[in-house]
Protein backbone atom coordinates (compact mmCIF):
# COMPACT_ATOMS: atom_id res chain seq x y z
CA UNK A 1 0.00 0.00 0.00
CA UNK A 2 1.26 3.47 -0.89
CA UNK A 3 0.62 6.78 0.85
CA UNK A 4 0.90 10.16 -0.86
CA UNK A 5 1.06 13.10 1.53
CA UNK A 6 -0.85 16.16 0.42
CA UNK A 7 -3.13 18.81 1.87
CA UNK A 8 -6.36 16.81 1.74
CA UNK A 9 -9.47 18.52 3.05
CA UNK A 10 -11.93 15.64 3.23
CA UNK A 11 -12.45 11.91 3.10
CA UNK A 12 -12.81 10.57 -0.42
CA UNK A 13 -13.31 7.17 -2.00
CA UNK A 14 -12.23 7.04 -5.65
CA UNK A 15 -13.66 4.83 -8.37
CA UNK A 16 -11.53 1.73 -8.82
CA UNK A 17 -9.30 1.47 -11.88
CA UNK A 18 -9.41 -0.37 -14.16
CA UNK A 19 -13.15 -1.04 -14.09
CA UNK A 20 -14.31 -3.52 -15.33
CA UNK A 21 -11.34 -5.67 -14.34
CA UNK A 22 -9.95 -9.21 -14.23
CA UNK A 23 -8.37 -10.23 -11.96
CA UNK A 24 -7.13 -7.14 -10.09
CA UNK A 25 -7.99 -3.46 -9.67
CA UNK A 26 -6.70 -0.53 -7.61
CA UNK A 27 -8.87 1.35 -5.10
CA UNK A 28 -7.70 4.75 -3.84
CA UNK A 29 -9.02 6.69 -0.87
CA UNK A 30 -7.98 9.76 1.07
CA UNK A 31 -7.95 10.75 4.72
CA UNK A 32 -7.94 14.48 5.55
CA UNK A 33 -4.79 16.25 6.69
CA UNK A 34 -4.33 16.27 10.45
CA UNK A 35 -6.25 13.03 11.04
CA UNK A 36 -3.70 10.40 11.98
CA UNK A 37 -4.51 6.94 13.31
CA UNK A 38 -8.00 7.09 11.79
CA UNK A 39 -9.57 3.62 11.92
CA UNK A 40 -10.19 2.59 8.31
CA UNK A 41 -12.23 -0.38 7.11
CA UNK A 42 -12.45 -1.11 3.38
CA UNK A 43 -14.54 -4.13 2.42
CA UNK A 44 -15.93 -5.69 -0.74
CA UNK A 45 -19.46 -7.12 -0.79
CA UNK A 46 -21.53 -8.99 -3.35
CA UNK A 47 -24.87 -7.52 -4.47
CA UNK A 48 -26.65 -9.58 -1.79
CA UNK A 49 -24.65 -7.77 0.90
CA UNK A 50 -22.40 -10.71 1.78
CA UNK A 51 -18.84 -9.75 2.64
CA UNK A 52 -16.38 -10.99 0.03
CA UNK A 53 -13.11 -9.48 1.25
CA UNK A 54 -11.65 -7.11 3.84
CA UNK A 55 -8.95 -5.05 2.13
CA UNK A 56 -8.12 -2.67 5.00
CA UNK A 57 -8.92 -2.94 8.70
CA UNK A 58 -6.40 -0.82 10.62
CA UNK A 59 -5.59 2.75 11.63
CA UNK A 60 -4.27 4.93 8.80
CA UNK A 61 -2.55 8.31 8.65
CA UNK A 62 -3.79 11.29 6.64
CA UNK A 63 -3.04 11.31 2.93
CA UNK A 64 -3.94 9.40 -0.23
CA UNK A 65 -3.84 5.62 0.08
CA UNK A 66 -4.26 2.86 -2.46
CA UNK A 67 -4.86 -0.85 -2.17
CA UNK A 68 -5.03 -3.58 -4.82
CA UNK A 69 -8.03 -5.91 -4.84
CA UNK A 70 -7.16 -9.21 -6.52
CA UNK A 71 -10.34 -11.21 -7.11
CA UNK A 72 -8.30 -14.32 -8.00
CA UNK A 73 -7.09 -14.50 -4.36
CA UNK A 74 -10.63 -15.02 -3.02
CA UNK A 75 -11.29 -18.60 -1.98
CA UNK A 76 -13.31 -20.28 -4.73
CA UNK A 77 -12.85 -17.25 -6.99
CA UNK A 78 -15.43 -14.59 -7.76
CA UNK A 79 -17.84 -14.84 -10.64
CA UNK A 80 -18.34 -12.06 -13.16
CA UNK A 81 -20.69 -9.35 -11.98
CA UNK A 82 -21.18 -6.24 -9.90
CA UNK A 83 -19.69 -5.94 -6.43
CA UNK A 84 -19.76 -3.09 -3.92
CA UNK A 85 -16.74 -1.72 -2.10
CA UNK A 86 -17.31 0.33 1.04
CA UNK A 87 -14.98 2.63 2.97
CA UNK A 88 -15.63 3.43 6.62
CA UNK A 89 -13.25 5.93 8.22
CA UNK A 90 -14.26 7.62 11.42
CA UNK A 91 -17.84 8.83 10.85
CA UNK A 92 -17.38 8.78 7.05
CA UNK A 93 -18.93 6.01 4.95
CA UNK A 94 -19.03 5.74 1.17
CA UNK A 95 -19.62 2.89 -1.25
CA UNK A 96 -19.04 2.41 -4.97
CA UNK A 97 -19.58 -0.37 -7.49
CA UNK A 98 -16.93 -2.40 -9.24
CA UNK A 99 -17.36 -4.89 -12.08
CA UNK A 100 -15.53 -8.17 -12.58
CA UNK A 101 -15.53 -9.48 -16.16
CA UNK A 102 -14.09 -12.92 -16.80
Amino acid sequence: EHTLQANITGFELKQNYPNPFNPSTVIKYSIPSGLNNTMVVLKVFDVMGREVSTLVNEPKSSGMHQVTFDASEISGGLSSGVYIYQLKAGSFTEAKKLLILK
